[in-house]
């Protein structure tokens, strides 16, 4: 099956009882024993989550899902397999949320981390074969700069040194990146984002072809009860089943945008995968089918950045992203403002730095809103 056949009829068949066709919400907490999928109470499992997982993970390709009530709880429960003296390998160019929870939480509890810069490949392995590195987590593209990742070169080392790679694939989606074929461990999501896709749903979700890991991180997952709620996962679900029309039409307005955006007199610079070049820019014609639906951009110093924020009129001021509408951020205060400043200035993370989620309006709206905007800027 294809991705939007996949996503409409994985996970759920229609009973004989009542011949839904649509999977129904099961809000019971509780279950009679001796059901024939033995069910028994939701936190340990619900068929409403139960389908999500069995859909998601059949994307990106694993056999194996968990749906967690936010992507924050999927990392602290994985993050939580690290036995005392092992470590945790992360990008310099991470999520602030991420950032948040292995220092200033992960950290103060014992787990130990480095920090490292995943387009240096030399100096990730060197770290590898130096340190006790259990667990890489890497984001590709990375938010907010959305540098990549050679997935496949990354496993290879990573495994050599008997590590899990665990890759953060939010931004691409399963229908522009498939982690799990280039050697992924683990696949994880905030579904909050574009799997969910309609910005009324918090959640996180792993995926994973080792029974040995999912079974652990399955009881880890049930000790801490960070499971998705079942109207949650309902929603999630129903979301998905538009994903691949949604990311066609968010990459085909993301990459207008871009080279728009790239062209202006009031920019200074712009990051967008399709633009890249060099080794960069190989990267990301091997492993993503598409660029995706995320910019960032620096406008120009004598530009009036505030004039600019206030005069969109389709791109509000708003964390989060990846839903049908269209956002703005500014990481360094709003996503980002964990990180320190002067962290955030080694990574080139910039006071002066945009993050676009591109929504599914019409591109000549949006294209139109922008100019509008600049030219006020």
């Amino acid at each position: 099956m294809q991705f939007s056949t996949q996503a409409i009829h994985s996970g759920y068949t229609p009973n004989e009882l009542d011949g839904a066709i649509i999977p129904p919400l099961h809000l019971s907490t509780t279950f009679k024993f001796g059901n024939q999928n033995n069910y028994d109470y939701s936190r340990s499992g619900n068929p409403t989550r139960e389908i999500l997982e069995k859909t998601l993970s059949s994307l990106d390709g694993n056999t194996h899902g968990l749906a967690f009530s936010s992507g924050s709880s999927t990392l602290a429960t994985i993050v939580s397999l690290l036995d005392p003296g092992e470590k945790i390998l992360f990008s310099s160019d991470a999520y602030g949320g991420t950032y948040r929870f292995i220092v200033n939480v992960a950290a103060r509890e014992g787990k130990e981390y480095s920090i490292t810069d995943f387009t240096d490949l030399e100096e990730t392995e060197a770290i590898l074969q130096k340190e006790n590195i259990k667990i890489v987590w890497v984001e590709t593209p990375t938010n907010p700069l959305l540098k990549v990742t050679d997935i496949k070169k990354l496993a290879s080392i990573t495994h050599k040194q008997n590590a899990y790679l665990i890759v953060d694939n939010t931004f691409a989606s399963p229908i522009f990146q498939q982690p799990a074929e280039y050697g992924a461990d683990i696949v994880v999501y905030s579904t909050t984002k574009y799997i969910n896709g309609h910005s009324d749903s918090i959640g996180g979700f792993l995926s994973t072809s080792n029974k040995e890991l999912y079974q652990r991180l399955k009881f880890l997952q049930n000790a801490y009860g960070t499971m998705l709620s079942p109207f949650d996962s309902w929603l999630t679900l129903r979301g998905l089943k538009t994903l691949e029309l949604r990311m066609a039409r968010h990459g085909e307005n993301a990459e207008a945008l871009a080279h728009f955006l790239d062209k202006h007199p009031k920019t200074s610079k712009v990051y967008y995968p399709s633009l890249f070049h060099g080794t960069q820019g190989e990267i990301v014609k091997k492993q993503m089918r598409h660029p995706g639906g995320m910019i960032s951009i620096e406008l120009r110093p004598d530009s009036n950045v505030q004039a600019f924020l206030n005069a969109t009129k389709y791109f509000p001021l708003a964390e989060s992203l990846g839903g049908i509408e269209s956002l703005i951020d500014h990481p360094a205060t709003m996503t980002h403002g964990s990180i320190p400043k002067e962290e955030r200035e080694k990574i080139g993370l910039s006071d002066s730095l945009l993050r676009i989620s591109v929504g599914i309006e019409n591109i000549q709206d949006l294209l139109s809103d922008l100019e509008s905007a600049l030219k006020k800027a």
